[in-house]
């Protein structure tokens, strides 16, 4: 086991979508130096995909080295000719697994994770991507989701590897595994956590279940596209059994219906555990994050599903730290107060035979997707591991 380095934190902040985080991630941008890392699954051509390619052209007109990495599924609408533009001023710009390349057809690998370094030392990294809706209009409130900034130059090192790693597609399939790297203050440990099951990184799945399997006080989940796998759904019992109090916050208003649905299924299931179920109807819900006993809080891109465990490129945040979860679970409690209570009264009233039988067709059919979907990275693994 290395040992775990000891270091200084300048700031770990809690952010929020709206303009809270596109304000700190231009004031990033615009305030680098030497080299700006940035990956993100969706980026789009509207008003804030060009608020940021604009600070990302004039960071790269300072002469900052500017690596751009954008998932091929997530971002296929991003035109051509915006891109073009982007590299005109110098950036790096690199698409992740087009669906379509010259020797693979790639649909369950996706580049998740959202992420952005700048001079090795300040860093976003969270679940929100880079379009409007993220943003907000006059008109419409933003997704609900969050982010945590780090500003330290160690942290900042190891995550810029990360992204160098990605970026530059280096193997590491047959290098030793080498364990999450910690970073400790005062009580606080931070640490990053990675999920690439093709590289053999399953760090994010496995935090979630230790932590939530040992919970002895209070979970609270903030979990967007919910569809956990068997073990995830052992721990939560577990918790629960344990006399520890369970929430999760799911989204009544989803921009992935046949996902809400089959989400739906498991309502009646987790209700049977003795668990609070929430739903967010003021915006869409696209956070995925945590509070366990108001000690350890995770942050990041990992969704509670299979196609995050065992597909995409994910990347989240650790910490272990009263202080900072004590914040997130009051801001948590805050938005609990604005939720609807799921009971099993008010579930029945609405889980009439049809919406029963829409909601298990549509379970049976994720289930299908996710399975043929994280197949293609398994088999593209076993013939990697052959080489």
């Amino acid at each position: 086991m290395l040992e775990k380095p000891h270091t200084t934190f300048d700031s770990i902040l809690l952010v929020h979508s709206g303009e809270d985080y596109f304000s700190r991630l231009e004031h990033i941008i615009e305030n680098a130096e030497a080299e700006i890392h940035m990956q993100t699954y969706i980026f789009e051509y509207d008003a804030v995909g060009i608020r940021i390619g604009e600070a990302l052209k004039n960071a790269a007109s300072r002469n900052v080295k500017v690596y751009l990495l954008i998932d091929g599924f997530g971002s296929k609408s991003l035109p051509e000719k915006f891109i073009e533009e982007l590299e005109g001023y110098g950036i790096n710009v690199r698409i992740f697994s087009p669906l379509f390349s010259a020797n693979s057809f790639y649909i369950g690998r996706r580049l998740h994770q959202k992420v952005i370094v700048a001079d090795a030392e300040t860093a976003l990294i969270g679940g929100i991507n880079i379009a409007e809706k993220y943003q907000g209009t006059a008109t419409t409130a933003p997704w609900l989701d969050y982010a945590i900034q780090l500003k330290n130059p160690d942290l900042g090192q190891q995550l810029q590897r990360i992204c160098n790693s990605i970026y530059f597609k280096e193997r590491s399939l047959r290098r030793k595994k080498i364990p999450a790297v910690f970073f400790t203050l005062e009580g606080t440990k931070v640490e990053i956590l990675q999920n690439d099951w093709l590289k053999r990184k399953n760090e994010v799945y496995k935090a979630y279940i230790k932590h939530i399997r040992y919970a002895k006080n209070e979970v609270i989940i903030v979990g967007s596209y919910f569809l956990p796998g068997r073990k995830l759904i052992g721990a939560v019992k577990r918790a629960s059994q344990n006399k520890a109090q369970v929430k999760i916050i799911l989204s009544g208003n989803s921009d992935v219906p046949l996902l809400r649905h089959a989400s739906n299924y498991f309502y009646t299931k987790i209700l049977h555990y003795d668990i609070e179920l929430y739903e967010w109807n003021q915006s869409v819900l696209h956070g995925k994050a945590a509070v366990i006993d108001s000690q350890w809080t995770t942050i990041g891109s990992f969704n509670l599903n299979n196609l995050s465990s065992y597909a995409s490129i994910e990347l989240n945040v650790g910490v272990d730290s009263a202080e900072f979860s004590q914040n997130y679970r009051a801001h948590l409690h805050e938005i609990l107060e604005q939720c609807h209570l799921i009971t099993p009264k008010s579930l029945a009233t609405r889980h009439y035979f049809g919406s029963k039988l829409i909601n298990w067709s549509c379970y049976q059919l994720v289930r299908l997707i996710m399975l043929l979907i994280t197949y293609l990275p398994y088999k593209r693994f076993l013939s990697l591991k052959m080489k």
